[in-house]
């Protein structure tokens, strides 16, 4: 193919990442609220690039999932609370798992259509905070008892057209793709080696923005610097004894520890125009975005959409897979990154270098920018000039960008 990028689009650049440690549910962060988590990623992200101030920042586009009892327009009060300006433009983004990464694609048409020239992108979630319902109270139940409804199975983890806990339809993934348990579990096992591997070596040192933990009570406040579930020594035995969670048959594939655990955690990156780059003394880039490409198709089978957006975000950088160093596939269930590997035909070797959202967490809304700032990571470490993100999403959908090594 011919030059990276689509030529008539003007460039982007990323010139911060960074990202909260992932908690565990009801873990380290569980005290912070998904406000508080974004609003402490975007201040960490402009103390990053001394150069950029925070009146410079003129719109925000920020993932969030589950918004219930978090108060009016979440990515708002992240932006007041972080210290923007009240003229800073804030939008939350709701799709689903993909929400950080359709907010890095709006951050980059925003700028590239000549509407602002610093965009914030990102997304935050607390899974450990996220409220019980009781949706009949306001009519009044007249006799009898009533129900809660779990607004983080109902809004986050449940499938709005078959009712399905999106459990059964990575079961339905691994029927289709003929992923045997034995399979999930060995790639759970590695995402979780390369997890630890990474987080030993200081790997994650760079991208993570540690969070203080007030006391309640006083006491000296703790610091949550790395991500917990790799700290969790690994129990191979254990992993591969684990009964299957969705399908109790026999026949069930899909377990707790081959799937993605619920988390807490925010991430944000500073997008910035060429003008605005070239114009900010000590202003380097850290990544070019060359394209992007959202899908969709059945909502049962959203585990395989990314094999879909991905070549779209591809064609519109004008590239191929073979072009590609290193890719981030959220690993929303072990089966979804082996599908969508088979699919696409890449190798494991290219793919979530650092481990994925099987070892780390998913935090719904934060994940999508999550993988684009462990992508930048992995090449900081490892090298390679051009990276793919793609995420899948509850309905069917999924999101997937392009970008360029600078570092």
């Amino acid at each position: 193919m011919g030059s990276m990028g689509t030529p008539s689009l003007p460039p982007v650049y990323i010139v911060s990442a960074v990202r909260t440690p992932i908690g565990q549910f009801q873990g380290a962060l569980a005290s912070q609220s998904a406000i508080q988590l974004g609003s402490h990623a975007i201040k960490s992200a402009l103390e990053r690039v001394p150069s950029i101030k925070p009146d410079d920042v003129e719109e925000i586009f920020y993932g969030n999932v589950l918004s219930a009892n978090l108060g009016q327009n979440p990515a708002r009060q992240c932006a007041i609370n972080a210290g923007l300006k009240d003229s800073t433009v804030c939008t939350t983004v709701n799709k689903v798992c993909a929400s950080g990464t359709k907010s890095l694609i709006l951050a980059a048409q925003t700028i590239m259509t000549g509407n602002a020239s610093c965009v914030l992108a990102g997304g935050t979630e607390s899974m450990s905070n996220v409220p019980h319902y009781l949706p009949t109270l306001r009519k009044s139940t007249k006799y009898g008892n009533d129900t809660l409804v779990d607004g983080l199975l109902k809004d986050g983890l449940t499938d709005a057209y078959s009712s399905q806990h999106m459990g059964l339809q990575a079961e339905e993934c691994s029927s289709d793709h003929s992923f045997p348990r034995a399979d999930q579990d060995a790639y759970a096992i590695r995402s979780i080696q390369k997890a630890q591997k990474a987080a030993s070596s200081g790997a994650f040192a760079s991208e993570i923005c540690p969070v203080e933990i007030p006391d309640p009570r006083g006491k000296p406040a703790t610091t949550v610097s790395q991500d917990e579930k790799p700290q969790i020594p690994l129990n191979e035995e254990k992993l591969r004894g684990m009964k299957p969670a969705f399908v109790t048959d026999g026949s069930g594939t899909v377990t707790a520890p081959n799937a993605s655990p619920l988390s807490d955690g925010a991430a944000a990156l500073l997008l910035v125009s060429e003008s605005f780059l070239n114009s900010h003394d000590g202003l380097k880039p850290m990544a070019r975005i060359l394209g992007w490409g959202d899908a969709a198709q059945k909502p049962s089978k959203f585990t395989t959409a990314p094999s879909l957006a991905i070549p779209k975000a591809l064609s519109h950088a004008n590239m191929n897979i073979d072009q590609v160093d290193a890719f981030e596939i959220n690993e929303a269930f072990s089966v979804v990154a082996l599908a969508n590997l088979k699919l696409l035909g890449l190798g494991e070797e290219k793919v979530n270098m650092h481990g994925g959202a099987v070892a780390l967490g998913h935090p719904l809304g934060c994940s999508g920018a999550r993988i684009m700032v462990s992508l930048l990571g992995v090449m900081r470490e490892k090298g390679g000039k051009i990276g793919c993100v793609g995420i899948c999403n509850g309905g069917g959908g999924a999101s997937a960008m392009v970008v360029e090594n600078m570092q």
